[in-house]
C-alpha cells in the first residue's frame, strides 16, 4: 500500500461518483459539559417548533441561544492538566437516502457527544436551479460532486436542522469542491473564496425562495452568525481562504493537511486545525485522520474493492482512529480532529470503524471524566478562553510527549521556559 496520508487526499461530499474518488481528489442531546467530562444530555426528547423569528425568505430563522450548549469554558488552574479534546467532523454532510446522517446524530446523542457539519452549500440547491451557482473559474452550474434529487435536499434539511437542535455546529464545505484542472480551489484568489463562501451562504439561506418549499420548516438559526469556520475541499487553498475568512469573522479553519498531533496556533489571526497523521497498524508510515485517506491507502482509491478485504480494513481504520486518541489522551493531551463522509465505500466499513471509535472515546470518557467530545465552535471557544501562556508551553509538547516533570509542575508557572 501506497503512503499517502500527505498527499491531501480529502474532501468528497456524499453522492459523490466513484470516478471523482478515482480521480484522487478524495476528497446533543443537551450534554452539560463539566470541567472534565464529555457531558450528556438527560433530554428524553427533542424540540420540533421552537419559537422563530423570520430572517430573510424565511429559509432560516432566529430561535434564540442555541440548545445543549456546555456551560460557559473555564481557564486552567495552575498546574491542571488539560482535558483531551476530540472533534467529530463531517464534509458534505448531505443525506442521500443511505440513513447515515441520522445514524450518527443517534449516536451522538447517545454518548452525549457533539459534532461538526460542514454543509456544503449545493446540497440545499435543487439541481433545477443549478445555473445559480457560479463557481469560480468553472462553467455556470458545474459542480464536482453533483446536485442531490429534491428529496434528498430535503432529507438534508430535516437533518440539518436537527442537528442545530441537538447542540451541533453548521460550518461550510463551500459548493463545487473543485479539486483538480484549471479552476480547481488550489488556484482561487482571495477574491474568488469570498464569492465562493457568498455563495454556500445564499443557498442555505435562501433555499426556500430557491426551491418553492413553503410547507418545510425553517433552518432554527442565523447563518451569517453561526458560520465561523469550514473546511475547503482537498485540503486545498487555506492560505487565499484565509484574508477573506478574517475579514468575515471566521475564528478558524479545518483545512490544513497532515497536521502533527499537537496542540494548535492560529495563522493569519485564525485558528488552524489540521486533520492529524495518527498511526496506521500494519505500517511505519502514518496515515491522515479521515475516512477517505484509509481508503486511499487501503484500496487505492477504489469505493468498491473485494470484499473479501472488508474486516481487515474495517479493523485496521477503527483501531488507526483508537491508537490517535490514546496517543493524545496518554501523552500530550493534543486535540484529536477526526473527518468524515456520509458514504458508504467499501461495504460501508469506515463509518463502522469511526462508530466503534467514538464508542470507545465515549466509553474512556465515561471512566475517567476528563475527555470531552465537542465541536470546533465549542473548542475554540475552550481555547479562547485559556491563558495565552499556557497554549503556548502546550505547545511545546512534541507528538506522543508528556511533561518529564508531571503536569502539575509544567503548568504550574506557564511564563517558565519549558523544561
Amino acid at each position: 500500500m501506497r503512503d499517502v496520508s500527505r498527499r491531501g487526499l480529502l474532501g468528497l461530499g456524499a453522492g459523490t461518483a466513484a470516478a471523482a474518488a478515482l480521480a484522487g481528489c478524495g476528497s446533543g442531546a443537551a450534554p452539560t459539559v463539566s470541567p472534565g467530562g464529555h457531558g450528556h444530555s438527560g433530554h428524553s426528547g427533542r424540540p420540533e417548533k421552537p419559537a422563530a423569528k423570520p430572517i430573510g425568505d424565511g429559509s432560516t430563522s432566529y430561535t434564540g441561544k442555541q440548545p445543549h450548549q456546555p456551560a460557559a469554558p473555564e481557564r486552567l488552574e495552575p498546574g491542571q492538566k488539560p482535558p483531551q479534546f476530540v472533534i467529530f467532523s463531517w464534509d458534505g454532510a448531505g443525506e442521500v437516502g443511505n440513513g447515515l446522517f441520522p445514524r450518527f446524530l443517534e449516536l451522538a446523542k447517545d454518548h452525549g457527544a457533539h459534532m461538526t457539519f460542514f454543509l456544503s452549500g449545493l446540497y440545499l440547491l435543487p439541481e433545477s436551479k443549478k445555473r445559480l451557482y457560479h463557481g469560480p473559474n468553472n462553467a455556470v452550474g458545474a459542480s464536482d460532486i453533483g446536485y442531490l434529487t429534491d428529496e434528498h435536499v430535503k432529507a438534508t434539511l430535516k437533518h440539518v436542522r436537527q442537528a442545530w437542535l441537538d447542540g451541533h455546529e453548521i460550518g461550510t464545505h463551500f459548493n463545487g469542491h473543485f479539486c483538480t484542472g484549471t479552476g480547481t480551489v488550489a488556484h482561487w484568489t482571495p477574491a474568488q473564496w469570498r464569492s465562493e463562501i457568498d455563495q454556500a451562504k445564499d443557498f442555505v439561506k435562501r433555499w426556500r425562495t430557491n426551491s418553492g418549499w413553503h410547507d418545510l420548516p425553517s433552518l432554527p438559526f442565523d447563518y451569517d452568525k453561526e458560520l465561523i469556520g469550514g473546511r475547503t475541499p482537498c485540503l486545498l487553498g487555506q492560505e487565499n481562504l484565509l484574508p477573506t475568512a478574517r475579514e468575515l469573522g471566521w475564528r478558524y479553519d479545518a483545512s490544513s493537511p497532515g497536521g502533527r498531533q499537537r496542540w494548535p496556533d492560529k495563522k493569519q489571526g485564525i485558528w488552524d486545525l489540521p486533520l492529524q497523521a495518527v498511526p496506521f497498524p500494519g505500517h511505519t508510515f502514518e496515515v491522515l485522520s479521515m475516512d477517505y485517506n484509509m481508503l486511499a491507502n487501503q484500496s487505492l482509491n477504489s469505493t468498491k474493492a473485494p470484499a473479501h478485504n472488508y474486516p481487515g480494513w474495517r479493523k485496521q481504520a477503527a483501531d488507526a482512529y483508537i491508537s490517535g486518541f490514546k496517543r493524545a489522551y496518554e501523552t500530550n493531551r493534543a486535540p484529536f480532529f477526526i473527518g468524515n463522509h456520509f458514504e458508504e465505500w467499501n461495504g460501508g466499513i469506515y463509518m463502522d470503524a469511526v462508530e466503534e471509535a467514538l464508542k470507545h472515546i465515549a466509553s474512556t470518557a465515561d471512566k475517567h471524566g476528563d475527555v470531552r467530545l465537542v465541536s470546533f465552535r465549542q473548542y475554540v471557544d475552550w481555547m479562547d478562553a485559556q491563558d495565552p501562556k499556557v497554549l503556548k508551553k502546550l505547545r511545546t509538547l512534541d507528538v506522543g510527549r508528556q511533561p518529564a516533570e508531571g503536569w502539575r509542575q509544567f503548568l504550574a508557572n506557564p511564563a517558565e521556559s519549558p523544561s
